[in-house]
């Protein structure tokens, strides 16, 4: 099996080893790609959006992925803490997506290109770092909102995402934006 295969026929994490091993894998092959985007080109908004008929650039792609990890580490960090967690995030609601999208460019648009790819890599630390320090049965044994486990609403919000983003960066790439 090659490094290419591996993550399309990753399957859904169910256990903590496998919960990192698929956000090491994903976040490793978004980074090289994310690597080869000319700084000079990051702010052209030259991708389909995160909201119908939209459009973004590869620094917003990144500060959507940057708002979303940060988001989870808040969530994390409210639960560990006894506090209420508001999901997705306080002041908008599950079918509000695209405007927290809009949220998350807007944060992160004073960001310069390699500054931002530097805060995604320290919240990527973070993520990892938190997630071991938590055992199986936390992150898998239970639900913890609605039906899912604490370990899928990580992976809904980093591994699948990464993978994502990693298509759209190739595809724009390719297209030579």
């Amino acid at each position: 099996m090659d490094a290419n295969s591996k993550e399309s026929i990753m399957s859904v994490p169910v256990s903590k080893a496998e919960l990192l091993d698929a956000i090491s894998v994903t976040f490793d092959k978004l980074m090289l790609e994310l690597g080869r985007v000319p700084a000079e080109r990051s702010r052209v908004a030259s991708l389909e959006g995160h909201a119908a008929g939209t459009w973004m650039s590869p620094a917003d792609l990144v500060a959507y992925l940057l708002g979303w990890n940060e988001l989870v580490m808040k969530w994390l960090d409210r639960d560990d803490r006894g506090e209420t967690v508001e999901f997705p995030e306080s002041g908008f609601k599950w079918n509000e997506l695209g405007l927290l999208a809009q949220k998350f460019y807007a944060d992160y648009r004073h960001l310069e290109w390699q500054d931002l790819l530097s805060r995604l890599q320290a919240v990527n630390v973070r993520l990892v770092e938190t997630i071991s320090s938590r055992t199986d049965a936390e992150l898998y044994g239970g639900a913890w909102y609605g039906k899912w486990t604490k370990g899928r609403m990580i992976q809904f919000n980093t591994s699948a995402p990464y993978a994502n983003a990693r298509g759209r960066i190739r595809k724009w790439l390719k297209a030579g934006c």
